[in-house]
């Protein structure tokens, strides 16, 4: 039975996924930054005696390898899932929101590097179809007003990933991109606008499961909202910019 190794398993969808996959029979590996909430989750699972926590912030380079390291010793991993991320809004002309930038970029694209890094050796030789999984989403097809840093953020996901999937590819090594759109989370719940087409993450979890199963290189759930995407992608940019210059922003941590 598959061995997953997922990064921001606490809550939302990292909780979702390790739910699923628990379902499904698999040994996990969850690592977040809250160590109790990661536990009360492992507890909480079908076959708590066989899955590891690891309490390790994402951005820790050092202890996020030696999880990895462990993990691997234990037997391996099939399938690796970097969905640790935040967002915030932000805008370029404070200053102060240049800390938020770099925050997010370390969490959202420099981890979902070292997430896998560690991970690539040991799958050129496990056999079978290990997989390598980066969270992406919409917002990161079109830039979105004052989500500037989660928006070049996820697209840098998108782009690392397509990168990655064909350096892995003589491998045998699949990477496959999920592009969630509206998701019910913690992290969404914030977001003082309307959502459409927004999922469960149960659901999404269900649904993300399937398209990693067959080796999807690039999948936005829900449907409805890859279907979006692709019409908002073909618009003129002045097209865009009249309809979403003003669009509802995602609040900021500091205003001045």
């Amino acid at each position: 039975m598959n061995r997953v190794f997922i990064t921001g398993a606490s809550s939302g969808i990292g909780e979702a996924l390790a739910r699923e996959y628990a379902l499904q029979g698999a040994t996990l590996g969850l690592l977040a930054r809250r160590g109790d909430a990661l536990r009360r989750l492992a507890a909480s699972l079908p076959n708590a005696g066989l899955h590891k926590v690891y309490a390790v912030d994402v951005t820790d380079r050092a202890a996020l390898a030696a999880a990895a390291a462990d993990f691997i010793a234990a037997g391996g991993a099939d399938i690796v899932i970097a969905n640790a991320g935040v967002s915030q809004g932000t805008l370029t002309e404070h200053a102060e929101d240049l800390v938020a930038f770099d925050a997010i970029f370390a969490t959202n694209v420099s981890a979902t590097v070292a997430t896998f890094a560690p991970f690539i050796a040991a799958m050129k030789t496990r056999g079978g179809s290990p997989t390598l999984v980066g969270i992406g989403s919409v917002a990161g097809i079109r830039g979105l007003p004052g989500a500037g840093a989660y928006s070049a953020s996820k697209a840098a996901v998108l782009a690392y990933c397509e990168s990655l999937r064909l350096e892995m590819k003589p491998y045998g090594i699949r990477v496959v991109t999920i592009a969630p759109g509206y998701i019910d989370t913690p992290m969404t719940r914030h977001n003082p606008y309307p959502m459409p087409f927004l999922m469960p993450a149960a659901t999404f979890a269900e649904k993300a499961t399937i398209a990693i199963a067959v080796g999807a290189s690039y999948r936005v759930i829900p449907w409805q909202m890859g279907v979006v995407a692709k019409l908002l992608r073909a618009l003129p940019n002045a097209v865009y910019d009249l309809a979403f210059s003003r669009a509802p922003r995602k609040p900021r941590a500091s205003k001045p």
